[in-house]
């Protein structure tokens, strides 16, 4: 196991990473961000350098963490060769099995051999598994003029919208989460459309693998073009800072799916995995 730290070897492996997209883009996602301020507090483990056959990222030792926030204990995994990556997750001090965790990924092995090894230790494990989409932001979709109603006020989020993010969210509803996502407004881009009165209505933020998640429009504010509207400017926004626009949907999430299709994504040939490991 070795630790990366130098930053001229980060930025190496960032470039590297680019060579195996869509399967990389989760461990790509981290290390730009760690490149970029690293204000999530994150660093990568390979198992060999310069010619590594697995990586994973995961929050810094002296990072201030709860061992029941399995959002902020997160890691994702990119491997050449399935068994470096067994290999690295069995070595001793590569993942805090004494915590709730998650392990994400776009590789199709990936829940076999983290379940193998968490059962090994007598814990518990849920998948669950979503549609990978990736998408470029046409110039020529939708602008303002599309939208039903009095042109919406487009802004970003504040930590004060924190806790309607976290009551809205389907994975939220906790102290971790609303934890999660106060850090999340802090150091990554996010979009929201807001009513007369300043209140959040549409919104969608960035993740700490620089994915585009809980992009969600209060009921009573459907149907109006806000989520087509959040996801493009969220979307235009990371590309003009370099980031790849990736995100990921439930099989069953009807509506997001068409509105994906509809803002012309790329649904991807591999799937996102994560793997929730329990105590």
């Amino acid at each position: 196991m070795l630790v990366l730290n130098c930053s001229t070897k980060l930025l190496i492996l960032e470039k590297m990473l680019k060579s195996y997209f869509p399967e990389s883009l989760k461990v790509y996602g981290a290390v730009m961000n760690m490149n970029r301020g690293n204000p999530f507090q994150k660093e990568v483990v390979v198992d060999s350098w310069p010619d590594f056959k697995a990586a994973i990222t995961r929050r810094q030792k002296e990072a201030e963490t709860d061992s029941l926030d399995h959002y902020s204990n997160a890691y994702a995994v990119f491997y050449k060769d399935v068994r470096a990556y067994q290999r690295l997750l069995e070595e001793h001090n590569v993942i805090n099995w004494d915590q709730v965790l998650q392990i994400q990924g776009l590789q199709s092995e990936l829940h076999d051999v983290s379940k193998a090894v968490a059962n090994s230790k007598q814990l518990g494990v849920k998948l669950t598994s979503f549609k990978a989409v990736q998408f470029f932001p046409h110039p020529l979709l939708t602008d303002t003029s599309s939208l039903k109603g009095s042109a919406p006020r487009l802004t970003y989020l504040s930590v004060a919208d924190a806790d309607l993010l976290n009551r809205t969210w389907s994975r939220g509803g906790n102290e971790q989460c609303l934890r999660y996502i106060t850090k999340l407004i802090s150091c990554f881009p996010s979009v929201c459309v807001r009513d007369d009165k300043g209140n959040p209505v549409s919104w969608s933020l960035t993740d700490q693998f620089a994915t585009m998640c809980h992009g969600y429009t209060l009921p009573e504010h459907r149907r109006k073009g806000y989520s087509t509207l959040v996801a493009l400017t969220l979307a235009r926004k990371l590309q003009s800072r370099g980031f790849p626009c990736q995100g990921n949907v439930l099989d069953d999430n009807t509506a997001s799916i068409s509105l994906l299709k509809n803002l012309q994504a790329e649904f991807l040939p591999c799937r996102f995995h994560r793997d929730a490991h329990y105590l």
